[in-house]
């Protein structure tokens, strides 16, 4: 049995518990209160989200084109073509002699001057033969005079002769073998002057083969190629071993022109005369203007081209022989202005606006407008001026959303 004082300590402790239990009565509703709440603000979140997306701008999608440098003489084009610089007089220099190469005067580049000596030949075989020759000069001019010694006895003889006839001490034999001796004389005077000139005709075959040695410019030109060295065997026909023909090759470079293959399909539009500008591959700088002077009159039945000959207006210590060359033939002559670089513009990149024309530059993923003011029509280019510069990317065909600053992105080809 429990005593009464324990009774109301018992009732109190079950009170204090009964505190300390957490009432589920109300945890429902708040729970779900506070999901719904929470629902409704994810839901808000992910619209302002959209929203967002929605109402930025997008990046315009666009296509690109260049600025490019071009000529005003191009305006003028009518056709082109390519070929090479070609020397007109051009020569591989030899000797008709055959002979070891013993002196060679020039290389590559060497300037000329027609009858300048470039190589020699061995001419010893030359010089002894020569030497021969004067010596059977020096014989027969030996025999002229001894003849001539005779030829004055003889008449001296005959002379006599006559006189002695006349005074009736001699025969008419005598004076007959006088009279012989005389013819006798006078026709070995005449064989021992043919002796002297065909000794001299010896000597001069001896000359012609020494000149023959010595091999000299047969123009005022360039040593493009040296042929051979010191030491190599040269000989007209160069088919035997170890043997040289040619032994430089040498160009006249005042004569130098531009063949240049063109379609047969526009011949027409080549004719003599023609105005022609000149570019180089070595010189993309530099433009030359020339015209046509020559067509060769004869197809290339494999490319169904004619060659074209063009000469240089003004020839330049820069312009080589088979440099690659790519000609345009002009409508009409150009003056210098005509050939000094310019700027120029696909027409497609311009748009109109507030009265003016305008471009726009890209610049990283954005674009800025530029104001350009347009010049002639060269070729599919517009010529213009403006804050712009060679090589600079240009928007293609604009839509007229697009405005300065806005977001761009590159069309995929």
């Amino acid at each position: 049995m429990s005593s009464p004082a324990s009774a109301p300590s018992s009732t109190s402790t079950t009170s204090t518990l009964t505190q300390l239990k957490i009432d589920r009565s109300s945890t429902p509703g708040s729970s779900g209160k506070r999901r719904h709440w929470g629902r409704w603000i994810i839901a808000g979140l992910v619209l302002l989200a959209i929203a967002a997306l929605v109402l930025r701008p997008g990046k315009i999608e666009v296509q690109t084109t260049s600025v490019v440098t071009t000529y005003p003489s191009q305006q003028y084009a009518q056709l082109t073509a390519s070929g090479y610089v070609v020397a007109q007089r051009r020569a591989a220099v030899a000797s008709k002699a055959t002979g070891r190469l013993v002196l060679l005067n020039v290389r590559e580049g060497s300037l000329v001057k027609k009858g300048d000596v470039l190589a020699r030949l061995d001419a010893s075989d030359v010089q002894a033969a020569m030497a021969q020759a004067q010596a059977g000069i020096r014989q027969a001019e030996a025999g002229v005079a001894q003849t001539n010694v005779e030829l004055v006895n003889a008449e001296s003889e005959l002379k006599r002769s006559n006189d002695l006839r006349a005074q009736g001490f001699v025969s008419i034999q005598a004076l007959d073998a006088a009279n012989n001796r005389v013819n006798a004389a006078k026709a070995a005077i005449k064989l021992a002057q043919a002796a002297v000139a065909v000794s001299q005709a010896q000597l001069k075959v001896q000359q012609v083969n020494q000149d023959f040695t010595e091999i000299r410019a047969p123009f005022d030109g360039v040593v493009l190629v040296k042929n051979a060295n010191v030491g190599d065997i040269i000989t007209p026909f160069s088919s035997a071993a170890g043997s040289q023909g040619a032994v430089v090759t040498m160009a006249d470079m005042t004569t130098l022109e531009v063949e240049a293959d063109v379609s047969e399909s526009n011949l027409s539009k080549a004719k003599i005369g023609q105005p022609v500008e000149i570019t180089l591959d070595a010189l993309p700088d530099s433009r030359f203007r020339g015209s046509i002077v020559g067509v060769v009159p004869t197809v290339d039945r494999a490319k169904a081209t004619v060659m074209t000959k063009i000469r240089f207006e003004k020839l330049d210590t820069r312009i080589l022989p088979e440099m690659s060359a790519k000609v345009t033939i002009l409508s009409q002559a150009v003056t210098d202005a005509d050939q000094q670089p310019v700027l120029a513009l696909n027409p497609k990149a311009i748009i109109e606006r507030d009265g003016k024309k305008w471009v726009f530059r890209i610049k990283d993923d954005t674009v800025e407008a530029v104001a350009v003011t347009l010049g002639h029509k060269i070729g599919d280019n517009m010529e213009f001026t403006g804050d712009l510069k060679s090589g600079d990317k240009l928007v293609i065909t604009p839509s007229e959303k697009i405005r300065a600053g806005a977001k761009i992105v590159l069309a995929s080809k």
